[in-house]
């Protein structure tokens, strides 16, 4: 495991890309060394992707209708190329409402699921070597720094989710533009959520967090792309959500040790 975080913090572009995709097989592997904690961090994802797959249901149900309502200026064009617009349009708001959802999603499960998830971080930490000191915070000072650093992604998240719908109406460049960049700016945000709990551990700021982990960009975003990816699988989420969580910790020591090898991050002052 160590040995995959110091290849992880000074790997080139493709091969960090790729080594952070090795970082969730690692996680993955977790299942096989510590099964019992890993299904105890399905638990909540199994929660949270029931009610999340009535959402969806109910919004493929009324996506035709959405689209028709957000194009009434094709209203008297031509069928086919109404249809084709339409169809664009469709498959935009798809991939936005599936890069909202995956966050979302993520942001969600971490929460209701945060004593779990907080264990499975705390074990990859003790086999790298260490645990963070407690850091004095009080639960509720905990609680707003999370809620405020989620709902700052989110805003993000749905800003990206909006470009990649306009993307979307593009003549054929945008059905291959599209997907491309919901998976690769996804995968990036997907990634600075998960690495949450090493990060506030030590008291760095989301600010920080995104700067630090920026310094190694292809393998963060190899390891989001990977989660990503896998969370769109039906019902995969809940097996890959507690070993995304060990994945993340993985990628957050490789970023925390690039970091220390030739950058200065300032961390919050202490608790008084």
């Amino acid at each position: 495991m160590r040995d995959a975080v110091r290849r992880a913090a000074t790997a080139g572009p493709v091969r960090g890309f790729f080594d952070g995709v090795g970082l969730l097989g690692r996680g993955l592997g977790m299942w096989a060394t510590s099964p019992r904690l890993m299904l105890l961090g399905a638990i909540p994802a199994l929660i949270v992707t029931v009610v999340y797959g009535v959402l969806l249901v109910i919004f493929f149900i009324n996506l035709e209708p959405v689209v028709t309502w957000l194009t009434p200026f094709a209203d008297g064009w031509d069928p086919f190329w109404a249809g084709i617009l339409r169809f664009a349009g469709a498959a935009g708001l798809v991939l936005a409402a599936l890069l909202i959802a995956v966050y979302t999603f993520t942001a969600i499960t971490l929460a209701v699921g945060d004593p779990f998830y907080e264990r499975i971080w705390r074990n990859v930490e003790q086999r790298l070597g260490g645990v963070p000191d407690d850091t004095g915070e009080s639960v509720w000072t905990s609680i707003r720094r999370g809620i405020g650093n989620a709902l700052g992604l989110l805003l993000a998240t749905a800003a990206v989710g909006l470009g990649v719908f306009a993307v979307g109406f593009i003549p054929v460049v945008g059905t291959i533009l599209a997907p491309a960049l919901s998976a690769l700016i996804g995968g990036w945000f997907l990634a600075v959520e998960l690495c949450g709990f090493a990060f506030d551990g030590r008291r760095h700021r989301l600010r920080e967090r995104r700067r630090m982990l920026a310094l190694r960009r292809s393998t963060t975003v190899g390891f989001g792309v990977a989660v990503y990816l896998l969370f769109l699988i039906p019902f995969a989420a809940v097996f890959v959500m507690p070993a995304a969580v060990a994945g993340a910790t993985l990628l957050s020591r490789a970023a925390l040790e690039r970091a220390a090898a030739g950058q200065i991050v300032s961390a919050d002052p202490p608790s008084r």
